[in-house]
């Protein structure tokens, strides 16, 4: 399954972007899946059924917040009358904030499961689509530190172990849940990591979009997420450089060869057709191509210097990261790494378990971390 992630600073026109990419890819014969929480009939016209190849998901997180608490109300219901607790009716639910989040979550899970060759996703403006994309890792993490496996091996044991300790021990349906969350958490992480799976992101070529563009891409690489395309919208015409809008041409122009230098054959700039473009016609005239193959993996290659320098360094990309706005710090068996706004907490390979951090230097938009290995934990030879 290929999928692509479409984000980009909000107004830029990424829905747009996404429904067109869908349908491009529809028409080349690809079952394909559009996931968006905003309206797109009006964009896709009279298209989007499954008889076109094009299946359309809105996400409705105010139905699915009432249907869970719903659910959970009726489970805890004896536990909830013993407490005089009043019952919650549907019609008074509204969904909370990070619904959103969660129904996205559940989209992206049901889609690795579905019979889709491609799978086009509307993300939210990119601060949000970021904290969204490192959502499963974050919650698997806590989950993890809250409720160790190790000890949920244990709940077998839970009414022993509750007589031996005197003390309440947690109940049954804490380790279920946490197993239903994980594993459904699980399945979004892995969508989002599969190797065919991609960000594109959608800008006005000006100082605003650049200035979004370049936070992007270092949130991105900090996730290792691979960028496929920067798609240019609303490029103006170069006859309007006489007009008024030579300024905002000039500015348009500047960006583009900045982006053209940096993203090379993965700009992709669209042309401003002079209104919203409404109905599969405008779409088409947008010419914007279908998915191509996946890009090269982002790796975080760990280099053996232990010949040479007796270290081994861990090589973390970070693009257009500056030396200010970086910030690591080692906790136990995991690695803080701060860049800008961003930050990502990763637990250290196998090997650098049983090493110190010796420095950490950026070169060629690229964070290298010395690692020298711990005497007293390190395997001897003799």
């Amino acid at each position: 399954m290929r999928t692509l992630l479409l984000t980009g600073p909000g107004g830029s026109g990424r829905t747009t972007v996404a429904a067109a990419t869908a349908l491009s890819a529809a028409r080349t014969g690809h079952r394909t899946l559009l996931i968006t929480a905003d309206r797109v009939e009006d964009v896709l016209g009279v298209l989007g059924g499954e008889e076109h190849g094009l299946t359309v998901r809105r996400l409705a997180p105010g139905d699915e917040f009432r249907d869970d608490l719903l659910a959970l109300q009726k489970r805890a219901g004896a536990a909830l009358d013993l407490l005089g607790a009043g019952r919650l009716e549907g019609e008074e639910l509204t969904p909370l904030p990070g619904s959103d989040e969660l129904a996205l979550m559940r989209a992206l899970r049901d889609a690795g499961q579905g019979a889709y060759d491609t799978v086009v996703v509307d993300l939210p403006p990119t601060p949000r689509a970021l904290a969204v994309l490192a959502l499963p890792e974050q919650l698997r993490r806590y989950l993890r530190r809250l409720l160790p496996p190790e000890r949920q091996a244990a709940r077998a044991l839970r009414p022993m172990l509750g007589r031996i300790a005197g003390v309440p021990m947690p109940s049954a349906w804490l380790y279920e849940t946490a197993a239903r969350w994980e594993t459904e958490l699980a399945a979004a992480q892995a969508v989002i990591e599969d190797p065919g799976t991609t960000v594109g992101l959608v800008a006005e070529p000006g100082p605003a979009g650049a200035d979004a563009v370049h936070a992007a891409a270092t949130g991105l690489a900090l996730q290792g997420l691979r960028t496929e395309a920067l798609t240019a919208n609303r490029v103006l015409p170069d006859d309007a450089a006489g007009t008024w809008f030579a300024g905002p041409v000039a500015q348009q122009r500047k960006t583009l060869a900045e982006w053209a230098q940096t993203y090379g054959e993965r700009l992709v700039p669209l042309a401003h057709l002079g209104h919203d473009p409404r109905g599969a016609d405008d779409l088409a005239a947008l010419g914007v191509p279908a998915p191509g193959a996946a890009p090269e993996p982002v790796t975080w290659p760990l280099v053996d210097a232990l010949a040479d320098d007796g270290v081994l360094v861990w090589h973390i990309p970070l693009p257009g990261v500056v030396r200010e706005e970086l910030g690591l710090i080692r906790r136990g068996d995991e690695l803080v790494v701060t860049a800008g706004p961003f930050r990502r907490i990763v637990t250290l390979p196998s090997a650098l378990r049983r090493c110190t951090v010796a420095g950490a230097g950026l070169r060629d938009g690229e964070l290298r971390v010395r690692f020298a290995p711990d005497p007293d934990l390190w395997p001897r030879t003799r």
